[in-house]
């Protein structure tokens, strides 16, 4: 069995559940937009951001989950799909998970007015059942997300980040949004409960690890999940590379520089960068630091009681750190 399938096996029921809940969610009166969002909806990937809503849920809640989870799922599903649309738009992206992103099948304009549509459907349904404790779990998501995209473009220019600036981009950018997950899970089933609070740091903590993975697939042999190099090319800085940046010589520190800003179309620079982050102990570095986050993440589970749904959740903490893409 897949270990996301092991994963998913104590909340099947839940999901399939959910899936039909979260169509009946982005339906419309406008023949238009029901063919766009039942392509979104057929298209989806591994969800693994449900899946941490009813986990942490049935943790907590002795196996069982409410009306109310159901919803707060739905909800940053819903959010979710339309900040990735946007995504789309604003990078000019033609695919996503594979398959043609909207904007490439319909154009920006329709793009733009679908996210829109799938945002005001997740704020209504949060509104018209009074889940205003979920609904600013999510709201405060997607400002962070916002504000964390917009720091790393400001710092890309400058290439000066820090490894405290970078860590507050990631927790921003990608944690944010697993960490609302899992405190959503626990407001859920527990509202106002110090729950919400630990199982927010939780899902926050296996965002950065799961963010800096992401960094470490940029060094690999394999062509998985992007191809080698691609963040460098984008002028991205990822922890590797910062880590070899602070503690370089000055030499080497303008040549790495120069390097990204100048020649990061160069295929055969690109290659010496990545030799010299690997040369310099940048993957080590970033490998301690993520399984730090692990440990931590584990750690904090481990005070409530062993069940399936716990068992589930250290699985997921594990695959995070050891998936292939």
């Amino acid at each position: 069995m897949k270990i996301t399938e092991q994963i998913k096996q104590p909340i099947a029921f839940e999901m399939d559940l959910f899936e039909q809940k979260f169509r009946l969610s982005m339906s419309s009166k406008v023949a238009l937009l029901n063919r766009i969002t039942h392509y979104i909806v057929n298209r989806k990937g591994k969800q693994m951001r449900p899946m941490f809503v009813f986990l942490v849920a049935k943790m907590l809640n002795n196996g069982t989950v409410s009306e109310r989870t159901y919803r707060g799922a739905s909800v940053i599903e819903l959010i979710h799909t339309a900040t990735l649309v946007h995504d789309d738009v604003v990078d000019d992206s033609n695919r996503r998970r594979g398959f043609f992103s909207i904007n490439a099948l319909w154009k920006n304009k329709i793009a733009v007015l679908i996210g829109d549509f799938l945002l005001s459907k997740g704020l209504l349904l949060s509104i018209d059942n009074n889940d205003f404790d979920l609904l600013k779990i999510i709201s405060v998501a997607v400002r962070e997300m916002s504000e964390g995209e917009l720091l790393q473009i400001e710092k890309a220019r400058q290439l000066d980040i820090t490894e405290a600036i970078y860590y507050d981009i990631i927790r921003q950018k990608t944690a944010t949004l697993i960490a609302a997950c899992c405190s959503l899970g626990a407001a859920s089933v527990k509202p106002e409960s110090k729950d919400v609070e630990t199982m927010r740091k939780f899902g926050e903590l296996i965002g950065m690890a799961f963010q800096i993975k992401d960094d470490l697939f940029d060094y690999g042999q394999e062509k998985i999940g992007k191809p080698t190099g691609i963040d460098i090319k984008e002028q991205k800085m990822t922890l590797p590379l910062i880590y070899v940046l602070n503690n370089c010589s000055n030499k080497d520190k303008k040549w790495l520089i120069n390097s990204i800003k100048n020649y990061n179309k160069d295929k055969k620079r690109v290659k010496e960068v990545i030799a010299f982050v690997k040369q310099n102990n940048g993957l080590d570095y970033a490998v301690a630091k993520m399984k730090s986050f692990r440990d931590e993440a584990l750690e904090l589970l481990s005070v409530y009681e062993n069940t399936e749904y716990k068992a589930s959740l250290e699985l997921m903490v594990n695959y995070v750190i050891d998936r292939k893409k």
